[in-house]
This record gives structure tokens, sequence and C-alpha cells, in this order.
């Protein structure tokens, strides 16, 4: 059976779509509601910005350890050990009553979802043929998708019924369940990754943090994140202050995550067929343009257009790069490919969370997401740079 007819669905990648679901659900319903519990604790926006950096500079430290283990030592361990640090610091949540603790346990949650969040990426790529990866990788991002739909929402919703320390104790049950699925999924061995020659005489650098032949795809990625550090950080601040009211937040990632979703179906499918131009291009400018009506944000159909935009220009190029990351390396270094990107996620999102912060008390909210316009038009800027070297290579290997 050649490689394009082989299926994606079998029963480990289903099992491995349930438990990313469920991570991301419990993720989720914490993210818009943890800037509302440091100001309900009585700090400042500079400490959300900082909440939220530590765990994303967490994440990104113990990224580099996670790939490396992960085609050294094999998935299971790294992933199952990640998943048991994410479920107790969500439960730590509920203990977090001072800034100072909240800090140390975001430290925690941040090495957690460093190690779990990229088994997942690697693993999903384990179980996609090769010639499908950009579509596979496409489905399995809607599991996170999905949780999007509704999971800030339903953070937000609950809040407004139940105390933050109960919403943090069902997204830690949430975590247990994510951890009983993913016992259960036969796990590639470390060997198994190694298909050819090629990759098996694979050169390990001494210090291994980092994939050099990822960082293309990495380093657009970061230019893009950086837009999501600022939204989930203080777009539901950002809201309340403009004096909507907060079902519109709400709507806001619900639309979000829809048009996330209708995206991924069809992003994945044509970056397998026609490259990745045709997909980056249009996504990224699909973000600008949401990034300057947040900026204007004169009306609440300013936002939800721009949930819309932001959506489906986000799912578009994300799975598409993850997709260039990991086709871009040999077998044996797909953990260190996924690393390698999601470390340029991570640090896209937390150096945006922190520079916002201090963005918000010293401009306002609105120039937030005008400089997110900027940091997306550098990555498309870069994207044309990389692509014309390339065409130039190509031309010159015809010769």
């Amino acid at each position: 059976m050649s490689d394009k007819n082989q299926k994606i669905w079998t029963k480990d990648f289903i099992l491995i779509v349930l438990v990313n679901f469920f991570i991301f659900t419990a993720f989720q319903m914490t993210l818009p509601t943890l800037p509302l519990y440091v100001q309900e604790i009585g700090a400042s926006d500079r400490w959300v910005g900082l909440v939220v950096g530590v765990f994303t500079f967490s994440a990104l430290l113990i990224r580099p350890k996670a790939g490396s283990l992960l085609d050294t030592k094999g998935r299971a361990p790294v992933f199952l050990t990640g998943l048991v640090i994410f479920v107790i610091s969500m439960f730590s949540l509920a203990a977090s009553f001072t800034i100072t603790i909240l800090l140390l346990v975001r430290i925690m949650q941040g090495a957690g979802w460093g190690l779990s969040n990229t088994s997942t990426g690697t693993i999903a790529s384990d179980l996609v043929p090769r010639a499908r990866r950009g579509e596979g990788l496409g489905y399995f991002g809607l599991s996170g998708n999905i949780a999007l739909a509704f999971g800030p929402a339903l953070g937000l919703f609950l809040v407004e019924h139940i105390s933050f320390n109960l919403l943090f104790m069902l997204s830690g049950v949430l975590g247990i369940i994510a951890l009983v699925l993913a016992s259960r999924i036969k796990y590639a061995k470390p060997e198994a990754a190694e298909a050819s020659p090629k990759s098996r005489n694979t050169h390990i650098p001494r210090f291994d943090i980092v994939e050099a032949k990822a960082m293309p795809a990495a380093s657009l990625m970061f230019f893009i994140t950086v837009t999501f550090g600022g939204i989930a950080t203080f777009l539901p601040v950002y809201t309340f202050e403009e004096g909507f009211e907060s079902h519109y937040i709400q709507f806001y990632f619900v639309i979000y995550a829809a048009f996330l979703m209708l995206s991924r179906i069809i992003a994945g499918r044509v970056y397998d067929r026609k490259g990745l131009a045709v997909v980056f291009i249009p996504g990224a400018l699909l973000i600008i343009t949401a990034m300057i009506l947040l900026g204007i944000l004169a009306t609440p159909a300013f936002l939800f257009i721009a949930a819309a935009l932001y959506g489906f220009g986000f799912g578009c190029v994300q799975p598409a790069l993850q997709a260039w990351a990991i086709n871009s390396v040999e077998n044996n270094r797909r953990g260190m490919a996924n690393a390698t990107f999601f470390s340029a996620f991570d640090l896209g999102v937390g150096l945006g969370a922190m520079a916002y912060g201090f963005v918000a008390e010293v401009f306002n909210y609105s120039t937030i997401y005008f400089t997110s316009a900027f940091s997306v038009t550098l990555a498309l800027i870069l994207f044309f740079i990389m692509y014309s070297r390339q065409k130039k290579r190509n031309r010159l290997n015809e010769v």
C-alpha cells in the first residue's frame, strides 16, 4: 500500500487525539481565567504577564531535553511523566493563594506542559504516513481546536458561578482522564523511528538543544505566536475595559475555534499537495488583519470578525509549519524537531505576554494588537526571504 493510501485514523491515533483533547480542555479552561484570578488576589497587569511568562519559559527550558529523551529513551516515559506533573500542577493551582505560590506552581505546570505537549506532537507524527503528515497533523490539531471552541468560554462561564479553586480542580480531573487514556497507547520505540541508514548515521551534537533543520519553520512560528500571548493574556481584560459584556469574549473564543477547525480541515491537505507558500501567505495576511481590527475594536463586530480571521489564519499556518519542521529532519530526530518548533511557539507566547504587560501599563491595550500586526508582518517578510533563497538553490541544483 502506498504511503498516500495508508489510513490516518488508527486506534492509537484516535487515542492520542482524545488525550490531546482532554489536556487542552483542562489548559484552555484556565488560560483566560488566570489573568482574572491574578487580579482577584490583588496583582497588577505586570504580574499577569509574568504568570503567563514563567509558565511559557518553564516549558521552553524543558522542551529540548524532552525532545532528546523522546528520541533516545522513548515516547511513553517522557509523555506519562509530563502528564503526571501537569495534573499535579492543576490541582496545586487551587492552593495558590499568593502571587509567589502561583508563580511557583506555574513553573511546575510549564515543565509538565513542555514534556507532554512536545510528546503528543511527536507521537502523532509517528502515527500518520509521511505523505499525509500535513493532513494528519491538521486532524490531530483539531482535538485542541475543539477544546478551544468551548474551553475558554466554559472557564469564563464557570468562574461566574463557582470559585476559581473549584475550576482548577475540575481541570485537574480532566488531566486524570487524559492520563488514563494515554496509558493505553502503543508507543513507537526509539529504534522504530530509524527508517534509513541516513537517519541511523545522523550525528547528534554534544549539546543537543535545538534541531537546526527545523529552525526556519520555528522562527516563523515565533513571530506569529507573539500575537497569541497578547490575545490569551490581555484580550479578556481589554474587552471588559472597553465596556463589552462578559459573554462577548466567550463568543470570541467560540468563533475563533470554529474557524480554526475549518481551516485545519482544509489547510493540511492543501499543504501536502501544493506546498507551504499557498497556505502560509494567506494565513499570515488574515492574522495581520485580525490584529488591526482588535487594535481598533470600535464595536463587538470588530471582535467577532477578528476572531474568525485569526482562527482561520492561525489554523492555516501552524500545522503547515509544524509539518515542514518535521519533514525537514530524519526519522530519529522528530522528537527534537517538535521540541525546537514548540520552543519557538512557547518563546513567542511568553515574550509576548511579558512584553505586553509592560506595553499595557505604559500605553494601552490597543497598542498590544497593533504591535502584534507588525510582528506577523516581520514573519511574512522573513518567509519571502527564505522562499526566494530556496527557489535560487533549486535553480542552481537543476543546472
